[in-house]
């Protein structure tokens, strides 16, 4: 499928009529749904068979913040391979198979291979980090995410010093997923590589001290606390290491919507709504979840500004 260019068509036409409904849909949703899950799963109890995982508690990644409740953060996702729909991912990915599974990690790396799954969950020891997670459509969450840095397994397959960018693709199985129209998939994402490298990302296998949740993205995913949710690629089959900037599946999609950096920016509104503030959905019972000031970087400015110096955020949003 190949996706037509702004230039080429209206811009009113550029985002498919899924992804609007969707985002009229989620405050609804929000409203009608969350505020009654704070002390249980609104998901029947067979949606929530994990495994346990032996993981360590990093306290240099710690967030001084209310951890939202496990049932919400399983219950309100973004995962367009499942469906449109906040509550879609939890609804549909209930039968999604995660075993067997490996990972092609191909490109310009001296050790080309296919990496199954379990083997690359015991390469490193694992820990817990709670960070923030924040989505475009402005609202937020705090999960305590379980895996180790990405950059471990990267040193692993040695790239070149010619890869200068990392590319996950997801899997995209029609008899698995629903894979609504309108997208090209599979759902490509990529980073920089010194932004692969950095310790804060993470390949991810499991939050809360569980294997992660189908609709969380399992059985692996990576997850970039400073960059809006879409970035961090769920459901990988493959990464891919290239010596240019690769295609993504949002910035190929709506580029005047979606730039490839994506790193939380308040000062710079997506062009359909403000990101100055978010939704933190947390322990609330309330109907009107928390609104609080968004955070440059989402608050890991710190830690990652110096990845952008000398760059101008606003051009590359």
């Amino acid at each position: 499928m190949l996706i037509r260019r702004a230039k080429e068509i209206a811009s009113s036409e550029i985002t498919p009529k899924e992804t609007l409904r969707a985002f009229q849909r989620s405050r609804r949703e929000l409203l009608a749904g969350l505020g009654a899950v704070a002390g249980a799963a609104l998901l029947p109890t067979e949606a929530w068979a994990f495994d346990k995982l032996n993981v360590t508690e990093n306290n240099k990644y710690v967030v001084n913040e209310t951890v939202t409740p496990q049932a919400k953060a399983q219950s309100y996702n973004n995962f367009y391979e499942f469906g449109t729909s906040k509550s879609d991912p939890a609804a549909n990915a209930k039968k999604f198979r995660t075993r067997p599974w490996t990972i092609r990690v191909e490109g310009l790396v001296k050790k080309p291979q296919t990496l199954d799954l379990d083997a690359v969950m015991k390469l490193r020891p694992m820990e817990q980090r709670v960070y923030r997670f924040r989505c475009v459509e402005a609202w937020s969450m705090v999960i305590p995410w379980d895996g180790y840095s990405l950059a471990e397994l990267v040193k692993t397959v040695e790239p070149l010093p010619s890869a200068k960018y990392v590319q996950f693709l997801s899997l995209a199985d029609r008899q698995e997923m629903q894979l609504p129209g309108g997208y090209d998939w599979p759902y490509s994402e990529g980073l920089r590589m010194d932004e692969a490298m950095h310790p804060l990302t993470l390949l991810t296998f499991g939050s809360y001290g569980e294997t992660l949740a189908n609709q969380q993205g399992a059985p692996v995913r990576v997850i970039v606390p400073w960059k809006y949710g879409f970035k961090s690629a769920k459901s990988i089959v493959k990464i891919r290491f290239t010596d240019k900037q690769p295609s993504t599946t949002w910035n190929d999609l709506a580029p005047q919507e979606y730039g490839f950096y994506s790193n939380v920016n308040p000062y710079v509104d997506h062009p359909r709504w403000s990101q100055a503030h978010e939704r933190r959905l947390d322990s609330s019972n309330s109907l009107f979840p928390r609104t609080i000031p968004t955070q440059p970087f989402n608050g890991y400015g710190n830690e990652v500004a110096g990845l952008y110096a000398g760059m101008d955020l606003k051009k590359y949003y």
